[in-house]
């Protein structure tokens, strides 16, 4: 399905709905602060998410999506919410690990998902999204949902095929969890801004990054040095979170708080499908020129990798009694799936 359909598709109840009679009076708008600049292709899809909502609730809702450092620093943006300096944030969730690690620890639990559907499952029947809240809601902030650009492929310039091979490997990873991980695995992460990860690689410094999706990767040149990317990715997925002022959330009418998850549920389902999109025909294109091996993970070495991961989930959960809930609702809910042993 391509992306206009997608959209086509996500707008039909919408239009629906304004073809059935007169848009109604703006009753409610929301100034909403992303943690992407305006360029980035995540805020443009974010944009369009606030197009979605105008059109799903029959233009009683109106958003405002800011770019990154418009209002408040990226890092400031839940008090700036909690205070009514801004109406809501579309951010990365471990952002606000300051307050709580269990934020980071939900953010990002590095190995945990393979696809997008499996956390927005996790999120929306597993649990997920009221614990946001439980963690959210005392901070004045209600969690609306859950999206993501989608798992992030691995840069490396040798062949990877499983865990084994990250025994030794020279990667750039950030600091947090992501090192912590991969140091378990037996890696030798080192940590580098995202500008040096390119002339890095290029100069042997590293032989493997943590760094974007695929087609972010291939853009930026990243495979012209490093030749044996791992796709799709295994280790890294961010959660991205709409949340708004509980105040304001909780002065809606049900039918468009209702209107507004929905919203965010649908869009995630676009957000992640466009961004895997672009990477499928990036990664057929780099394919095609024959420059580059791409290695898929297989389910065995990708548990394996979570097993470890798990190890240093359960050390995060010591920190706080939000982060070991997070740990027990996380490991419970891959269990039942069958996506680690108990």
């Amino acid at each position: 399905m391509t992306t206009l359909t997608r959209r086509s598709l996500f707008l039909g109840t919408a239009v629906a709905l304004a073809l059935a009679g007169t848009a109604q009076a703006q009753e409610f708008t929301f100034r909403i602060q992303s943690s992407d600049p305006a360029g980035n292709t995540n805020f443009v899809l974010q944009k369009e998410w606030a197009e979605m909502v105008s059109e799903k609730t029959n233009g009683r809702v109106a958003v405002e999506m800011l770019p990154v450092e418009t209002i408040v620093a990226h890092s400031e943006t839940m008090d700036a919410v909690a205070a009514g300096i801004l109406d809501g944030h579309f951010t990365d969730t471990s952002y606000a690990s300051g307050k709580d690690p269990a934020f980071g620890l939900i953010a990002n639990p590095v190995g945990a998902w393979s696809d997008p559907s499996q956390m927005f499952d996790f999120m929306n029947n597993g649990g997920g999204k009221e614990l946001m809240n439980e963690m959210l809601e005392p901070y004045g902030l209600h969690f609306v949902g859950a999206t993501t650009p989608g798992l992030e492929a691995f840069v490396s310039k040798v062949p990877l095929d499983g865990v084994d091979d990250l025994q030794g490997l020279k990667l750039r990873a950030p600091e947090g969890m992501v090192q912590n991980v991969f140091a378990a695995a037996g890696a030798a992460p080192v940590n580098l801004p995202g500008s040096e990860v390119f002339t890095s690689l290029d100069k042997g410094v590293i032989d493997a990054a943590d760094y974007n999706t695929f087609s972010t990767n291939a853009a930026q040149g990243l495979h012209d040095v490093a030749k044996h990317p791992v796709y799709p990715g295994f280790h890294s997925m961010p959660l991205i979170e709409v949340s708004v002022n509980k105040a304001k959330w909780d002065s809606l009418p049900d039918d468009l708080k209702t209107a507004m998850e929905e919203s965010v549920k649908e869009f995630a389902v676009y957000q992640s499908e466009t961004v895997h999109e672009r990477d499928m025909e990036a990664a057929e294109e780099a394919k095609a020129g024959g420059e580059i091996t791409i290695h898929d993970w297989s389910d065995e070495e990708r548990a394996k990798f979570r097993g470890i991961a798990r190890s240093q989930w359960e050390q995060a959960a010591s920190a706080s009694a939000n982060s070991q809930k997070v740990y027990d609702l996380l490991t419970a809910y891959l269990v039942e799936k069958g996506l680690m042993s108990e």
